[in-house]
């Protein structure tokens, strides 16, 4: 009897005392990570998701000790890599680059996704939001958004909206506007952003909203013209003179916000000392000033969310643009 309660006291100081993943590895019988872990990216190589997974793989091996692998698995907005993601073991070696388009619009989308954006996955990081900026043509007559909404009001359906793809956030920004303000563009969508800012730099098409990194330089060369930008406050450290959409005053517009974004996810069930273990160090980085440099190339504004936090803020983000896609009918086969 001695020796049984002696164990039990024992026991019940190494949970208090020892760290969650030393006390899961003392249960596991080799400690974690013990070979390559493989970072699935859901889009082709060279866009942010894939820039993002290589920056911050290269730091997070290194601080764990091991080889992180990338592998892109593009395709559907993200759906196909996340399928794949959905099914692999939830060991701690399988990790997913994520985005507001599948983990967020596709659910509401894709009538037959493989995969729940909640259920089959654990929020690891929320590396950070990209705010998107409505812009017209430098030669276009409205000034501000006021101008755009008053004309789309008198003319509905008239003014045209172009976007990188049908579902995109870009597309959906300009559904969420025309749904909170009342009024109907006319969309057109385009293969990616490039030849859809060209359309709107030549008039051809009236408005677009697009991120900071595409129309930034557009801006700057004055071929574009910015009238407000998607966040809750303005940007001041790329466009400070750019108000927001709330700043408009028109009705239905107050706490308006759209924002793209880019996360890490983990398969349901991947053991939460891990999970915490990668937010931590992942955390480190992202603090780092060469990293704050990247986010600010790539345009975004850093997050500092919880676990629990960015499972809230997808659950509203899913919620959110679910009333969108079916207010606007947008279908997708």
């Amino acid at each position: 009897m001695k020796s049984t309660r002696r164990q039990t006291l024992t026991l019940c100081a190494l949970a208090v005392t020892t760290p969650p993943l030393a006390l899961w590895a003392q249960n596991t019988s080799k400690p974690w990570p013990n070979k390559p872990i493989n970072y699935l990216v859901a889009f082709p190589a060279g866009g942010t998701t894939d820039i993002l997974a290589r920056v911050v793989s290269q730091k997070l091996g290194t601080a764990l000790g091991t080889t992180i692998v990338i592998d892109n698995k593009g395709g559907a907005g993200g759906s196909v890599g996340s399928e794949i993601a959905a099914r692999a073991p939830a060991d701690g070696y399988n990790l997913l680059g994520g985005t507001i388009s599948s983990h967020a619009i596709n659910v509401s989308l894709y009538p037959k996704l493989g995969y729940d954006p909640v259920k089959s996955f654990t929020p690891v990081f929320l590396y950070g939001t990209n705010p998107v900026v409505l812009v017209v043509s430098a030669n276009s007559p409205y000034k501000t958004l006021k101008d755009l909404l008053t004309a789309a009001k008198a003319n509905p359906e008239k003014l045209t909206g172009a976007s990188a793809g049908n579902g995109t956030s870009q597309h959906l920004a300009q559904e969420l506007l025309a749904y909170r303000a009342g009024v109907k563009f006319t969309h057109v969508p385009y293969k990616g952003s490039a030849p859809a800012i060209q359309d709107v730099i030549s008039s051809q098409v009236d408005f677009m909203f697009d991120t900071t990194v595409v129309a930034g330089p557009q801006i700057q060369s004055g071929k574009l013209r910015a009238l407000a930008v998607s966040s809750s406050k303005r940007l001041t450290d790329s466009l400070p003179d750019v108000p927001t959409v709330s700043e408009s005053a028109w009705p239905g517009l107050q706490n308006f916000e759209v924002v793209s974004w880019q996360a890490l996810f983990a398969p349901f069930d991947t053991p939460k000392p891990i999970v915490e273990r990668l937010h931590q160090e992942i955390m480190k980085i992202m603090q780092t000033p060469d990293m704050q440099e990247r986010l600010k190339g790539l345009g975004m504004l850093p997050s500092f969310m919880n676990p629990e936090q960015i499972s809230k803020f997808q659950k509203d983000e899913i919620e959110k643009w679910a009333q969108v896609i079916k207010a606007a009918n947008i279908k997708i086969d």
